[in-house]
């Protein structure tokens, strides 16, 4: 990294900073059950995790045409809704990333976001951890192409004015490897999410941490 450089981390949230899977299981559930469909395994659905909406409809149900895969992410949004109106909806911080972004943030990191989430479903996640003020950039599905493109990190760079050879991108599944590479952005890997360690070093992770805490030890 060059020197007075801006350093720049970008996240991925589902997966890597909250752990969103039995929400995002049961959404799915919920969606395929109200058009009487059989839901996707949640090992599938898992493996999902990270790409945009449409493109996930289209991984988990390839049989179906366009139209109905459009009401399937309808009704997906909806039960996201429904369980963020009603309080139910449970996205816990993983242990030790709370105190790993304030780490970063003295150690004088920037801090951004780039998720499959839409921005309400982004934006609520911060919130309701008290992290929203930590955040620098926040790019979301709602404005992007799905992971892999590059397009989510390109913004994310330029919003916080940092170059690529001074970011890193800090995710859960090849998706976020490939995203990082693309933009010629060092990446990390993390082992509690949705994809294992050597999907995540085949696509390009210079380092897989075990725990949040490791995530400092591969920045030195």
């Amino acid at each position: 990294m060059t020197a007075c450089a801006t350093r720049l981390a970008v996240f991925d949230c589902d997966g890597t900073l909250v752990d969103g899977q039995a929400d995002i299981c049961r959404a799915m559930d919920s969606a395929f059950a109200a058009l009487g469909l059989i839901a996707p395994d949640h090992h599938l659905v898992r493996r999902a995790v990270g790409l945009s909406l449409p493109r996930t409809m289209r991984h988990l149900a390839p049989d179906l045409d366009e139209r109905t895969r459009g009401e399937l992410t309808e009704l997906y949004k909806q039960a996201f809704r429904t369980a963020r109106a009603e309080g139910t909806l449970a996205e816990p911080l993983f242990p030790g990333m709370a105190q790993l972004l304030d780490d970063m943030r003295q150690a004088g990191w920037l801090l951004g976001v780039a998720t499959g989430k839409s921005d309400m479903g982004l934006q609520h996640c911060l919130a309701t951890h008290g992290l929203t003020d930590h955040f620098t950039t926040l790019q979301t599905a709602d404005r992007h192409p799905s992971k892999p493109h590059p397009a989510m990190l390109e913004a994310a760079l330029d919003e916080a004015g940092a170059q690529p050879e001074d970011a890193v991108m800090i995710g859960d599944t090849a998706f976020d490897i490939i995203m990082a590479v693309d933009t010629g952005v060092r990446a990390i890997g993390v082992g509690w999410g949705y994809h294992d360690e050597y999907e995540l070093r085949e696509a390009g992770a210079c380092g897989v941490a075990a725990t949040p805490a490791a995530i400092m030890e591969l920045l030195r």
